[in-house]
């Protein structure tokens, strides 16, 4: 009897560890534990947006044309059942808006799968489907709602598989951005691969590392959703001939301190709107007059950062309008 009993407490022992493995192995949405690749790509162009293999190594994940908000996406994905259980039944959802290309949500891709269909409907916004070892491909058509996004990037999610609970198995999420917020994308790279080429051919550390933290800002003023203000701060880095002698390194100190003021009053501006807008403008002129002087009494150590300072105080004239 004791045997038995001992039997009956090691079995369940032994499933409690089990199930606690089984969680542990289970991963957060998102991380392509049942959802294993996707393709996103323009409808009408067919031009490859996003793609992403969790199965490669390392895991593939390209971000190639900007996705934005009100845009039409199809979307190819694949679903991995790594076991079949045939009365247990999981659903993908979508939150898209209809397409307006196309007169329906979903298109099965793996034929072989079309047996394990639930009163399938293509023009719903659910599939459900009988879980069966294999792969489930579907292309999945379908409009970004245009109010998803306003002043920053966000994660979409484009489809969610639930469980026989209606629990969240796995989803797919794509960054939905604006077309300003594409812009500084775009200026942003640019001068990262400017500042790598500034780096390679020698230019002066105390530049390298005001061009970083200049970087920095405008990546934080971007995040704050103040993306005219970041792509203002990154047009500041628009100059030529850039100092390649150390020696004259400290007359770009003061720089520093100009472009942090820029950097301050665009956030002020964003947070707390425009409301004493004069008196930013005073101290930003005011910053530039000292500018000047500096870039006079740069011409007369080294006419090449003097040059530079002047292309630096001329952006931020245009910055503020005078």
């Amino acid at each position: 009897m004791k045997t038995k009993v001992l039997a009956v407490y090691l079995l369940i022992l032994l499933t409690i560890v089990s199930f606690g493995c089984i969680a542990t192995i289970q991963g957060a949405p998102g991380e392509g534990d049942w959802i294993t690749s996707y393709r996103a790509v323009n409808p009408t162009t067919q031009q490859l947006m996003v793609e992403v293999d969790f199965e490669t190594t390392p895991v593939t994940n390209r971000s190639l044309s900007p996705v934005f908000a009100g845009s039409e996406v199809a979307i190819t994905f694949t679903v991995s059942v790594a076991a079949s259980s045939p009365t247990t039944a999981l659903r993908l959802k979508t939150a898209m808006m209809p397409s307006q290309i196309e007169d329906v949500y979903w298109r099965l891709v793996s034929q072989d799968y079309e047996d394990s269909l639930i009163a399938y409907n293509p023009a719903s916004q659910e599939v459900a489907f009988f879980q069966t070892k294999g792969e489930l491909t579907m292309t999945l058509f379908g409009r970004i709602p245009t109010t998803v996004v306003r002043d920053i990037p966000v994660q979409y999610l484009v489809v969610t598989l639930y469980g026989p609970a209606g629990e969240t198995l796995d989803n797919l999420k794509i960054k939905v951005v604006t077309a300003e917020m594409s812009e500084y994308e775009t200026i942003f790279l640019e001068k990262e691969e400017r500042l790598q080429s500034l780096k390679e051919s020698g230019v002066a550390p105390g530049y390298i590392e005001l061009y970083e933290n200049v970087l920095n800002e405008s990546r934080v003023q971007a995040n704050l959703g103040n993306v005219e203000g970041a792509i203002g701060i990154l047009n500041t880095l628009s100059v030529t001939n850039e100092p390649a002698s150390s020696a004259v390194e400290g007359l770009f100190l003061p720089v520093v301190g100009v472009l942090v003021v820029v950097v301050a009053v665009f956030g002020f501006m964003f947070i707390r709107g425009r409301g004493r807008l004069q008196y930013v403008m005073m101290v930003l002129e005011d910053q530039i007059r000292d500018l000047e002087g500096l870039t006079l009494r740069a011409s007369r150590v080294d006419r090449t950062i003097s040059s530079s300072l002047e292309s630096v105080k001329d952006r931020l004239k245009s910055v503020v309008g005078m």
